[in-house]
């Protein structure tokens, strides 16, 4: 079989194992260099130097630098002075939520923007009593379309920018050195705001009526049918619970229900711990399938309290409450059951129920394997929870304190990053050249000698599967190369699209990568098409740089379904069906590539 025939095939398995998401996108990248190799398409040197390059030092440096931004609650302070300014206006909310999401997101990322935001405008839509799902999906929106006009906006916009300074080590490509050129800071910001600005637009005199009018009305009892599944139950006399700890009474395993309080006269236990002793006529509030509660009377000498009526208050008290949490894409909990990870002991909270994409696991919620974006509905102390919103591994979806942020340390967090930015500047200005990985390793040694980021956390801060994923591909793309796989697609789409013009072929680009982007990961879909792109361009003798530019775009901007990470976070908290995604975001995807082909080709001429 032919080198080429060999690379094709191992790029349409890595792209069907991307869509899938069956296997993390690092370990795809992973493998795919590992096909490489098995195969002598690469040598083991040429599969393993994407990941000797500065570039991953430089990405990972920006990483912990706008974690440090992240830490200080630098966002979160804006969002809080958002209700101040619109109140109650929808119209006005949603104006600045989306102009706020995406000033941060080009600075913080769209993704980490999103995170930091949704506890904050689930609060603002209680305050202005304005249902989330009218504000969150124009959240993800402004910070995706916000994250598109810096070099550290998105992570895709950094790997192009790396993907880029790779060719121009490419003998075939010198004539195009300039061409080649990494991305600067600002250079993809004018076009960038263009785009905000046409979103905002849309989104305010059409996407807003297009959002459904869900959540926000009922309390978290009602939101997750939990009536229908707690009840009263009275312990009498001849109950052979009487004078057992709960944990000895193992109610949990025998009766299949989950004490979630006690009430003895004036005295009420929410929570109760484990060697919680039952009296007699103590009532227990228990949660579990009806067919159980209805057999208690009988198996355990227990009476259920026919006018019980239950409200949020009932599952509450100065120590514990009810909140919603959601899995984080790099929680340890991705993958695992309530039951295998131990969850209650672990974390001392009880998970009452589970909600995915819209729909609620009430009944053996222990066996339900937990997924990225999952929201659990919980009962426990505030306490208990706060370490792992530090850790990443899930967000609170309320609006948060400041308590937790490190509000002292905003001047260093704002300076590291202006150091930065100096220094990534310093030959425009000085004409003395500081090497971009150099800048951003003095900015985080800033925020480490300040204590800004703790050295313990600071790599939590990075996310290693991006970095590993950029590295693979980069290999991947030395293979395109060494096979000649990369002018033989060239070739096919020069053959096809030619006879059209050289905006067709750059409007052709676009689309296949925002049709790849809805299955797989933007950063993937970016790294494989850019290779053909530019091989594409240099074949029709046309700027490479602005095939490479028009699919940072179209990889950036993926509206279209629910899968981009900012979307994930808001699915369901804003209660949305996949099909609201459809509906909204292709529009939108229709409305900015309009604008990028009539602009892209007018700032970086073809």
């Amino acid at each position: 079989m032919s080198p080429i025939a060999i690379t094709l095939i191992l790029l349409l398995v890595a792209v069907a194992l991307f869509a899938s998401e069956k296997i993390p996108v690092d370990v795809v990248g992973i493998l795919l260099v590992i096909g490489l190799v098995m195969t002598n398409v690469l040598t083991v040197q040429e599969g393993l130097s994407g990941f000797g390059d500065n570039v991953i030092i430089i990405i990972g440096g920006l990483f912990v630098l706008t974690g440090g931004l992240v830490k200080t609650g630098i966002v979160d302070l804006i969002g809080r002075r958002l209700y101040r300014i619109a109140g109650n206006n929808e119209f006005l909310l949603t104006a600045l939520i989306m102009i706020v999401a995406a000033i941060s997101a080009s600075v913080l990322k769209n993704t980490t923007t999103t995170a930091m935001f949704v506890p904050v405008v689930l609060g603002l839509a209680t305050r202005a009593k304005i249902a989330p799902s009218k504000l969150l999906m124009p959240l993800a929106f402004g910070a995706i379309l916000g994250g598109s006009c810096t070099l550290i906006g998105t992570s895709t916009n950094l790997a192009v920018s790396s993907a880029l300074q790779r060719y121009q080590n490419d003998p075939t490509l010198s004539a195009y050195y300039e061409q080649l050129q990494p991305y600067s800071m600002f250079e993809l910001t004018t076009v960038g705001v263009i785009m905000v600005a046409v979103g905002l637009l849309y989104m305010l005199f059409i996407g807003i009526r297009l959002l459904p009018n869900r959540g926000g009305e009922d309390s978290l009892t009602e939101q997750y049918h939990i009536r229908e599944y707690v009840s009263e139950v009275m312990v009498l006399p001849d109950s052979h619970l009487i004078g057992k700890t709960l944990g000895e009474a193992n109610i949990n395993l025998e009766l299949d229900l989950t004490v979630l309080g006690i009430m003895r006269g004036k005295e009420q236990r929410i929570a109760p711990r484990p060697d919680e002793r039952v009296e007699n006529g103590d009532l227990l509030l228990v949660a579990g399938k009806l067919a159980n509660i209805l057999n208690v009377k009988s198996e355990a000498g227990l009476e259920i309290k026919a006018d019980f009526k239950l409200n949020d208050q009932d599952l509450e008290n100065a120590d514990v409450e009810l909140l919603e949490v959601m899995i984080m894409r790099d929680s340890k909990l991705v993958g695992q059951t309530l039951k295998s990870s131990n969850f209650r002991q672990n974390y001392d909270l009880t998970v009452l129920a589970i909600n995915r994409h819209g729909e609620n696991f009430l009944e053996k919620i222990s066996d339900v394997k937990l997924r990225f974006g999952d929201v659990l509905l919980v009962q426990g102390s505030r306490r208990s929870i706060e370490p792992y919103v530090s850790e990443g591994e899930i967000l609170l979806l309320e609006d948060v304190s400041a308590d937790s942020l490190r509000t002292a340390k905003r001047g260093w967090a704002i300076a590291a990053f202006g150091l930065f930015l100096a220094l990534s500047l310093s030959k425009v200005v000085t004409g003395f050249e500081v090497p971009l990985a150099i800048a951003v390793l003095l900015g985080v040694l800033l925020l480490l000698v300040t204590q800004t980021v703790r050295h313990s956390e600071l790599y939590s801060l990075i996310d290693f599967r991006l970095l590993v994923l950029i590295a693979c591909m980069m290999s991947f793309g030395i293979a395109m190369e060494k096979t000649g796989t990369d002018k033989y697609l060239a070739g096919l789409i020069v053959e096809y699209f030619e006879q059209y013009g050289a905006t067709a072929v750059l409007a052709g680009f676009f689309a296949l990568t925002v049709a790849l982007t809805q299955p797989m990961s933007n950063q993937a879909a970016a790294l494989v098409v850019l290779p053909v792109a530019i091989k594409t361009a240099v074949l029709l003798g046309l700027n490479p740089r602005t095939f490479a530019v028009a699919i940072t775009f179209a990889a950036s901007f993926s509206f279209i379904t629910p899968l981009e990470p900012a979307c994930v976070l808001v699915y369901t908290p804003g209660r949305y069906r996949f099909m609201d995604f459809v509906k909204v975001g292709t529009i939108l995807t229709i409305v900015v590539f309009i604008v990028a082909i009539v602009l892209v080709p007018i700032f970086w001429r073809l």
